[in-house]
């Protein structure tokens, strides 16, 4: 997590300010060790500088989504999207109510069962 720690205590106490900083910064150590190295992550970049990234935990749950405040409301957050698989309905749904909508369909090579790239959407 070197290159992207910065950005993720640097997010995550400005997220967070009804909590003390001091947690943030002591909790650096397990995110970079434990959190990270556990999580698949993906990242935006621009010119080389990671502005954002998300990390999905035990291959079914956001454990985070960060993105720098000078990058807000620029379609970052927004780029950093996720994929379901068609047959799982119930997930389908769930991120449907939370406001993602399919913008792409896929075939995974290694399963080849269908999938939806889905991006959230901010709701009307």
């Amino acid at each position: 997590m070197p290159s992207f720690s910065p950005l993720w205590l640097e997010s995550t106490t400005r997220s967070h300010p009804f909590i003390n900083p001091t947690y943030w910064q002591e909790s650096e150590p397990l995110v970079r060790e434990l959190y990270i190295p556990n999580a698949e992550t993906w990242v935006y970049e621009v010119e080389g500088a990671i502005v954002g990234f998300i990390s999905v935990m035990e291959q079914r749950f956001v454990g985070a989504l960060f993105v720098h405040h000078r990058w807000h409301s620029k379609g970052v957050g927004v780029a950093l999207s996720l994929e379901v698989y068609e047959q799982n309905l119930r997930a389908c749904a769930f991120y449907q109510k939370l406001g993602f909508s399919p913008v792409k369909r896929t075939f995974p090579a290694e399963t080849n069962a269908p999938a939806q790239i889905m991006q959230w959407e901010k709701m009307a």
